[in-house]
């Protein structure tokens, strides 16, 4: 395989060898797979996390369990005014 690099992403790469933190390239790359990884993985989960919370939502309304509007707003708008003060 063969990877072209733009010249502010090598210049990147040779900060990141000349800071001392990583001793090759093979390491930074590394390392980037790994946070990439990482990255997808939690928007999986928040993506998962929120279908359910949607799902259990949708299942309250239909069930009648909904809150009016203004008063979520009303509740919001307490919250923020008690976190500002």
């Amino acid at each position: 395989m063969t990877i072209s690099l733009k010249p502010e992403q090598e210049q990147f790469i040779a900060e990141k060898l000349n800071s001392g933190k990583y001793t090759t390239v093979d390491e930074i790359l590394t390392e980037a797979f790994r946070l990439l990884e990482e990255r997808d993985r939690q928007y999986d989960e928040w993506v998962k996390t929120t279908q359910a919370k949607l799902e259990t939502g949708l299942a309250q309304l239909d069930r009648g369990e909904g809150i009016d509007g203004e008063a979520v707003m009303a509740q919001l708008r307490e919250k923020s005014r008690k976190l500002l003060q």
